[in-house]
């Protein structure tokens, strides 16, 4: 790994033109022969002379580029660190019109980029970084009328992230309306992985213009409070919302309509009229409540993707001896959407289907790109 990225970085050096680089470290792959982490690092790089050359490499591309307008580098195990953009000149860092850094493998509660250095970045248009490290001095300094109007926003949540570094700075609500002052087109994308839904519930300002979110679980579940707050909160926004969920639990998926009188995806597809799409594995899907969703938003409702393991149906349904359950799901549901539908069979077929922070930066990317 260390050998492919130098040797990359080694040729990318030499393109001092370089207008875009984005660089992803596809970590599933490292992790099929263990888990990624400093001890893991430690075996391979003992005395960290390899991440230091290729950090150092990283620096000099950065320092001799003339015209580089995105730099985009998502969880290259350490390969960025908090001093990485201090080798950017003024002038490139003055025009830089996108810049995205993830990395969940930084030790401790560091921050590749903090809010004096990103004053340099006046010209960005799009940003991406882990939610914790966008704090509310950050969003006071992207609001500042010295900054170009920012029109993308892309926020990866993650517990680890969480654990480490907390959520005690991250932009309240008067930040979130500071800033959409500024840049009215501003638009949110939310990846939370395995958070809490107390959390959810901190971090979900109302004055956040969140246009998609996307929720994955292998530990943790969102509950039908933190989607009902999505529904009321983001109506005018909101146009992609993904809910996986990968726990192991014999008992059955989660029910986000349990005790409740009106199912939370049913609203959600009821007040947000611009929803254009909806993906949802491993929670409780009640095949009348799929078939609402799909009378609510119909045609414009352009990807309904619900695993077919998430569907269930109710004692009357299965109870008719004169109609076939799945044959009238289908039918009803493709008549509500004006198209032919059907479950997805396989989880693999989803679209959303990949590797979470995978799917993120792709995800990010086109959002980006959209302007």
């Amino acid at each position: 790994f260390f050998k492919f990225v130098y040797r990359f970085l080694f040729i990318v050096s030499f393109h001092r033109n370089l207008q875009k680089l984005s660089l992803f470290g596809d970590i599933s792959i490292l992790q099929q022969h263990g888990s990624i982490s400093n001890t893991y690092l430690g075996k391979v790089d003992p005395d960290g002379k390899k991440i230091k050359q290729i950090q150092q490499l990283f620096e000099e591309i950065l320092g001799n580029s003339r015209q580089l307008k995105w730099l985009s580098c998502g969880f290259m195990l350490q390969i960025v660190t908090p001093t990485s953009l201090s080798s950017l000149s003024n002038p490139i860092a003055n025009t830089m019109e996108h810049l995205s850094l993830l990395d969940n493998h930084i030790p401790g509660n560091t921050t590749l980029i903090t809010a004096v250095e990103l004053e340099r970045f006046v010209n960005l248009r799009s940003l991406a970084l882990d939610f914790c490290d966008f704090t509310a001095e950050m969003a006071r300094v992207l609001a500042d009328s010295n900054h170009v109007p920012l029109h993308r926003l892309s926020l990866l949540v993650h517990s680890v992230s969480i654990m480490h570094k907390s959520l005690d700075s991250m932009p309240e609500d008067e930040n979130w309306k500071a800033l959409t002052r500024n840049s009215t087109n501003l638009r949110v994308y939310i990846m939370a992985f395995d958070v809490k839904s107390d959390d959810m519930l901190r971090i979900l300002k109302p004055s956040i213009p969140l246009e998609r979110i996307h929720f994955d679980s292998y530990i943790t579940c969102v509950s039908g409070a933190v989607v009902d707050l999505i529904s009321r909160q983001y109506d005018k926004f909101l146009t992609h919302f993904i809910l996986m969920n990968d726990v192991i639990d014999m008992s059955g998926f989660p029910d986000l309509s349990d005790n409740r009188n009106e199912d939370p995806l049913v609203l959600l597809a009821w007040r947000c009229t611009r929803l254009s799409l909806l993906a949802v594995h491993g929670y409780t899907v009640w095949a009348h409540n799929l078939i609402a969703i799909a009378r609510l938003r119909g045609s414009d409702l352009k990807v309904l993707e619900v695993t077919e393991e998430s569907i269930d149906f109710d004692q009357g349904e299965l109870a008719d001896q004169d109609v076939d359950p799945v044959h009238n799901l289908i039918e009803q549901v493709s008549l509500g959407l004006g198209r032919p539908w059907h479950a997805v069979m396989d989880i693999e077929l989803l679209s959303v289907f990949t590797e979470p922070t995978r799917h993120f930066y792709r995800e990010m990317q086109s959002f980006s790109e959209g302007i």
